[in-house]
């Protein structure tokens, strides 16, 4: 296992103990309004809205750093 992969790891960790913690301490309901995905506000606690666009982001980020390029495309390719 390299060492990149190891701290990409632990970054990982940290960033998911700072979302516990901010959720643990944000019970309160709130109202959460997006008028882009809908004209009603979502009336929910602070940590299930916080951990819901904190999951569409990890999301985001997996499939735009996933690569999803075209198959062979690099210098190694075998051409027919």
């Amino acid at each position: 296992m390299s060492f990149k992969a190891v701290l990409k790891a632990i970054v990982f960790l940290v960033i998911l103990f700072v979302m516990l913690y901010v959720g643990m301490n944000n019970t309160d309901k709130i109202d959460f309004s997006f008028p882009v995905a809908s004209k009603e506000k979502i009336h929910a606690t602070a940590a299930l809205i916080y951990f819901g666009v904190f999951a569409v982001g990890v999301l985001a980020g997996t499939v735009l750093s996933s690569g999803g390029g075209k198959r062979g495309s690099g210098g190694d390719s075998k051409k027919k």
